[in-house]
Parts: structure tokens; C-alpha cells; sequence
């Protein structure tokens, strides 16, 4: 069966989901993806297929197992991929032969060879790509877009991006992938942050950047495997000096090396005035609004269980619509350009130019609900 042919009957009611990747991010993904009504989770695999069952069994998903069974299953329209950063384009291709759309985590990709390879071959058999990170989506960051769409700053033209701590391996079970190719502070945290600037400041243009390593090795702190001695084999420190496309320019620095956990930072100024945005890696928090000399004003956004998965909806909805998601693949493809593009400027100790330019996601609409059910469920006759 053709991807085409495959969703040719698929045209409303709720979209069927297969969740591929039953690590420790899957608890948030299922908590939140079974309880959204435009969606209906039906299966969940993973390599070990005992602990996809526990999650299938724990979040009340009728079916588990292996990739394979999970892309024979015909009710399964959108795979959301949730393996390891070096899995996601292998996931992804194989989702798209089976004719599924996909939402993988971040990043998109390791590389924007194999991000290109990925959209490339969905547009080819007409399906849609979409990934995390969607924390801009909360009410948090959307509220900061507004602020800007509405000339509260007025013409943005700086801004600054801050993550600061000593590393996952302190409380992570199983940190060694957070450490190679496809993670380290940039890979990992970097998406939050640089998904958030461009919704706000648009495409960026060219980039600067250095790095550094503090240690070779990292002992994983707790769990299990506790005491167990791994390598580092990408960069635990990364600084970036960013060019937009509109003019704005930003600097960002992603650590994993430092001994002081600080509070993110992530700020715009403009032409009259400053924002201070929550953290990118969250989905509520507060906003604050500096004009002139008058005193700063906290727009706070109230606190929302709806957290990663929001844009699995938005995703499924745009699917019903015709429409392109917000958390698309070429945004996606994007921010992964500009981490690939900032590592190599690392590397090379000169700049680098970013070629992609997606265009920046509309704030969602005032009320937007992920858990509201919008799609028409279908009417099943006879059978």
C-alpha cells in the first residue's frame, strides 16, 4: 500500500497515534498524548519490548511492541519518535515508507544532510514531518510572541540566550547519549532556546561560535548504573554570536560544565523596550515587559499541565486542515542547521551561513486548547 493510498480515507475524526520509544521522556509524551482528545494512542514499541508493554500497560495503550508491528498497524497515522538523537532519521525514513507522518523529538536529525534527506523524502510521498522542541507553543512563550507581534518593544534588535548547569549525568539513569554526537549542551538544550528565538527575531542569517571540554569522562551519579565511567565525545561548552536574517543579533552560550546551576536567561530588546521570557524549556512562566524608565510588567502565564505533546496536536489538527504545523519540519530543520552551523564555527574558527529560512510560526489563537476535541469522530456504518 502507497503512503498516498494509505491516507487517502483518512480525512477526520481523531489521529492515530504509534509512540516509538519507551525511555524516560516517553512518561511525559503518554501522559499527555492519551488524555488529548483529538488523538487516539494505539500502540507503543521499543527495542525492549518488556518496557514497551509497562508503558502501553501503565498509560492504558491497547497495543505494544516492536517498530515493525507498530508500522503494520493501519490506525496508526502519525509516528511520534522518541528514540535516541542518532535513531531519529533511520525511525523517520521507515515511518515514512510505512506511509505514517512523523513527530520525532529533538533534535531532527545529527546532521543537515540527513534533515534534508528526511523532509526531502516525505514531501516526496506527500507526507508531513514535524519535531519538538514545541515549548514555544505554551503559553509562556506564546505570550512573548504576542508581546513582539504587538510592537510592545518595538523593532527587536538584540538578544541573549543563556544555559548554564554541570550536566545530566548527575541525575540521568542512562546520560551517555546526552554526550555524543546529536547531544551535549548545544544538541540538547540548544533547540529550546534557538526554536524560541526564531519565533520571535525570524531566520537567522550566519552565525559565529567557540567551544570547549572540560573533562574527558562523566560518571553517571545515580540509578543503577551509578559510579559507571563513560566518554565525552562532543563539546560540553558552546558560545554563539547569531545573525538574523531581519537584522537582529544574539548571543548564546550552552554549558554543561559549570559547577553552578543558574537560571536560563533568554531576553529580546528592542527599539523601546525589553522582554524577559520563561524558560524555553518550559511551558508556562512568567514574561516581563521593561518601556522606558516605567516600572517592569509581568505578563504570567497560568499553569498548564498540557506540556510536551501540545504539538502532536497542533500537528494532528494541521493534518485534518491541510495546513502546515507550526512545530514543522523546516523549523525543525532550521534550528538543526544553525546548531550544525555553530559547531562547525567552532570547529573552524570562522563563520558560517545559514541557507534555510522557514517562515516564522504565527502565534496560535487566544484560547488555543490542546485538550478541547476539535476533530470529528468518524461515523462508522454496518461492520
Amino acid at each position: 500500500m502507497s503512503a498516498r493510498t494509505a491516507h487517502d480515507g483518512a480525512k477526520n475524526g481523531p489521529v492515530g497515534v504509534g509512540v516509538v520509544g519507551a525511555g524516560v521522556i516517553s512518561d511525559q509524551y503518554l501522559g499527555n498524548l492519551t488524555r488529548f482528545a483529538d488523538l487516539e494512542v494505539r500502540f507503543v514499541a521499543d527495542l525492549d519490548r518488556d518496557r514497551a508493554a509497562a508503558q502501553a500497560s501503565r498509560f492504558g495503550v491497547a497495543a505494544s511492541g516492536s517498530l515493525d508491528e507498530l508500522l503494520t498497524d493501519d490506525g496508526v497515522e502519525l509516528v511520534v519518535n522518541l528514540t535516541v538523537p542518532s535513531a531519529h532519521v533511520e525511525v523517520g525514513l521507515l515511518a515514512l515508507e510505512a506511509g505514517k507522518h512523523v513527530f520525532a523529538e529533538k533534535p531532527l536529525a545529527l546532521d543537515p544532510a540527513d534533515g534534508r534527506r528526511l523532509l526531502a523524502r516525505a514531501d516526496e510521498l506527500a507526507l508531513r514531518v514535524g519535531s519538538a522542541p514545541d515549548t514555544f507553543l505554551g503559553p509562556g512563550l506564546q505570550a512573548v510572541q504576542r508581546l513582539v507581534d504587538d510592537g510592545e518593544i518595538g523593532t527587536p534588535l538584540t538578544a541573549i540566550a543563556q544555559f548554564q548547569g554541570t550536566g545530566p549525568e548527575a541525575w540521568h539513569p542512562n546520560p551517555e547519549f546526552l554526550f555524543a554526537p546529536g547531544a551535549g549542551p548545544l544538541f540538547d538544550m540548544g533547540p529550546y532556546y534557538l526554536t524560541a528565538l526564531v519565533q520571535v527575531l525570524g531566520p537567522v542569517a550566519r552565525v559565529s561560535a567557540a567551544s570547549s571540554t572540560s573533562s574527558a569522562v562523566r560518571t553517571i551519579g545515580s540509578g543503577p548504573r551509578a559510579g559507571t565511567v563513560f566518554p565525552v565525545r562532543v563539546p560540553t561548552f558552546h558560545a554563539a554570536l547569531l545573525e538574523f536574517r531581519d537584522g537582529a543579533v544574539a548571543q548564546a552560550a550552552f554549558s554543561f560544565q559549570s559547577p553552578r546551576r543558574v537560571q536560563p536567561v533568554l531576553e529580546v530588546s528592542g527599539t523601546s523596550g525589553a522582554i524577559a521570557m520563561p524558560d524555553p524549556n518550559g511551558f508556562h512562566g512568567s514574561a516581563v515587559l521593561w518601556r522606558g524608565t516605567a516600572e517592569p510588567v509581568e505578563f504570567a502565564a497560568p499553569p498548564t499541565t498540557d506540556t510536551r505533546g501540545i504539538g502532536v496536536v497542533e500537528f494532528a489538527r494541521a493534518l485534518r486542515a491541510g495546513a502546515t504545523p507550526r512545530a514543522s519540519g523546516e523549523l525543525a530543520f532550521h534550528v538543526l542547521e544553525v546548531l550544525a552551523a555553530i559547531s562547525e564555527a567552532a570547529r573552524g574558527g570562522a563563520p558560517v551561513e545559514i541557507t534555510s529560512a522557514p517562515q516564522r510560526p504565527l502565534a496560535l489563537p487566544d484560547g488555543w486548547d490542546p485538550a478541547e476535541a476539535t476533530l470529528e469522530r468518524q461515523v462508522r456504518v454496518g461492520g
